[in-house]
């Protein structure tokens, strides 16, 4: 295998601001993971210019070509199973936009003989729990853990159950940036010099074939924390691609449109955003669940930004009481981080006595620690976390939306009976005693829970090297005759 371009993206898990993050008046808390998309990039062997393959080796029959026509910024769909617009949007502007960026000469050396394109991603990206059943394996961590890397799931990608944790932005995320990189057209490496250029390039480009993609603009958390990592979310204003859109139709060539795309995701256009780095206090946990009642989240929120425009007063009132609940947790985990960096002993033994005991009971471990700042801040992060929750079954009635149905209320409150537990929450992100919280999940009899593997991470998309990961190498060459 020739030497490749792999750079790859992390997934995301939103912490606080859930719907209000749809709304530029408010911030989401939003984590990176260390479950990541892969995409891999080699110089093709073929014939003719432009022509581009992309496999997906994970899945059946997931293969696609293509052919880039240079002169009016198509992407021409030469063979595949099925469409998938995810990929052909996002290598179709990326491609249109780097030749507007590099040397002519540049560009078609590159094209000259095609590109082989590969996506990968994570196992938690998906669901194992047939892959363990098949393999005759309990429903737990450390089956997971005895799974092969970048595992063949042996469905098509139609049919795969996701885990929530943003693949489509992940993975178009990891494809624009590879071309990019690829191509020679932003340098990463300027970054260690603070030049985020190339880096805000790939964000907007990402976000606008994210939307294209999905058909709307959305609020692009699940975008900007693959680009940038874990941060406190501002959303940028959804004119700035409403305007480049509207006139976009896949049946017709939109070369006349291109300018305008050209001008609205380049960096020059400064986009309004907000973007804050975040990381996790010292010693707080991550710990994500795949249960079996999952629900199709863009059909929520359409439903429930109907319920707010047809309830302006109501629904805003409901809002604001969220946005200072959201806000008081990531201005109290700051404070944490604060305390650690002035005193990691203190913060250490704050942190060890307020694990022995459960959420319900930290306002009382306060009363006698009234001196003690950390299970001060614990108790307030408790005590908002648990009123964002009520706060969302409220808008849950109101707006007749299951955002948080009884069937895993219950589960998330015998989650919160295990000491050690802060935070308990659809889609499920808890800062837990790892042990005590899958002996819940494992003798939960509602529905399955399976754990998954993914952590934190404050990393955005990365320049990978193929041969620090055995398991995604193996697959390509497995797969290098298909």
């Amino acid at each position: 295998m020739a030497k490749a371009t792999v750079v790859s993206a992390p997934g995301k898990v939103l912490i606080a601001g859930g719907y209000l993050v749809l709304d530029r008046e408010y911030e989401g808390l939003v984590l990176g993971t260390d479950t990541r998309f892969y995409t891999i990039i080699e110089k093709g062997n073929y014939d003719s210019f432009g022509k581009v393959t992309v496999r997906s080796p994970q899945f059946l029959n997931a293969i696609w070509e293509y052919a880039y026509i240079q002169e009016s910024y198509e992407l021409e769909n030469k063979g595949g199973n099925f469409k998938n617009s995810y990929i052909e949007i996002a290598i179709k502007y990326s491609l249109a936009i780097i030749s507007k960026r590099v040397s002519a000469e540049k560009f078609e050396e590159k094209l000259r003989n095609g590109l082989d394109i590969y996506i990968v991603g994570d196992n938690d990206f998906y669901s194992q729990r047939e892959q363990l059943n098949e393999c005759n394996l309990p429903l737990t961590a450390s089956s997971l853990r005895s799974l092969d890397s970048f595992r063949k799931l042996n469905i098509t990608l139609k049919g795969v159950h996701k885990t929530g944790l943003g693949s489509s932005a992940s993975m178009i995320t990891s494809l624009v940036a590879a071309l990019f990189i690829n191509f020679e057209a932003i340098d990463i490496a300027a970054e260690d010099k603070g030049d985020t250029y190339g880096r805000t390039l790939v964000h907007n480009i990402a976000q606008f074939c994210h939307c294209l993609a999905q058909g709307k603009v959305g609020s692009g958390f699940d975008v900007s924390v693959a680009v940038w990592g874990s941060q406190v979310y501002r959303r940028f204003s959804p004119s700035i691609l409403d305007s480049i859109m509207a006139p976009v139709n896949p049946k017709i060539p939109n070369t006349s449109n291109f300018e305008d795309i050209y001008k609205s995701v380049s960096p020059e256009n400064k986009w309004d955003n907000v973007i804050t780095p975040f990381s996790l206090p010292p010693e707080f946990l991550l710990v994500l669940a795949d249960i079996d009642a999952g629900s199709h989240t863009p059909s929520m929120v359409g439903k429930v930004l109907t319920w707010r425009k047809n309830n302006l007063d109501q629904a805003n009132s409901l809002w604001k009481r969220l946005g200072t609940y959201n806000n008081s947790i990531v201005e109290n985990m700051h404070k944490l981080s604060e305390i650690y960096t002035g005193d990691p002993s203190a913060y250490i033994d704050g942190i060890n006595l307020g694990s022995l005991s459960k959420g319900s009971e930290l306002s009382q471990l306060a009363e006698k620690n009234s001196g003690n700042k950390v299970i001060q801040l614990l108790s307030r992060i408790y005590t908002s976390f648990q009123m964002v929750r009520e706060l969302l079954r409220e808008m849950s009635t109101q707006s007749d939306v299951s955002i948080e149905p009884p069937v895993q209320t219950r589960l998330l409150d015998a989650c919160m009976e295990v000491p050690g537990v802060l935070m308990a929450g659809v889609p499920g992100g808890d800062q837990v005693a790892v042990d005590g919280i899958e002996r819940v999940w494992n003798t939960w009899t509602e529905m399955s829970v399976v754990p998954l593997l993914t952590r934190t991470s404050s990393k955005g998309f990365i320049k990978e090297n193929l041969d620090d990961h055995a398991g995604l190498k193996a697959l390509l060459y497995d797969n290098s005759s298909i």
